[in-house]
Order: C-alpha cells, then sequence, then structure tokens
C-alpha cells in the first residue's frame, strides 16, 4: 500500500509532540495556549455555526 512521505511525517511530528506532554491532552492544550498568546497575533473569535442538515430521504 502506498503512504505519503508528507503524512507520514506530519504524524511522526504529531507523535513526537504528544509525547513531550505525556500524552495528556489537558497539558497539551496549555502548550497550545501558551504558543497561542507568546506569538503576538490577535485571535478572532467566531461565532458558532449551525451545522448544515442534508435532507431527508423519501
Amino acid at each position: 500500500m502506498w503512504q505519503d512521505p508528507i503524512v507520514n511525517e506530519t504524524l511522526a511530528l504529531r507523535e513526537e509532540y504528544s509525547a513531550k506532554f505525556n500524552h495528556d491532552p489537558d497539558t497539551l492544550f496549555e502548550d497550545i495556549l501558551k504558543r497561542q498568546a507568546q506569538a503576538g497575533k490577535k485571535v478572532v473569535p467566531l461565532p458558532p455555526q449551525k451545522p448544515l442538515l442534508a435532507p431527508k430521504a423519501a
């Protein structure tokens, strides 16, 4: 089966990043928020949107 090298690299980087925080999602999220604050970019929150519903089958 063919494997995309870019996808493989992305998955490896994600695993490496997660391992730094012992795969704890709360700690990982705290790091993401910290990095976001350090970036100094304005964060624009978007209002929640209702999901589009598929029409019912007849």
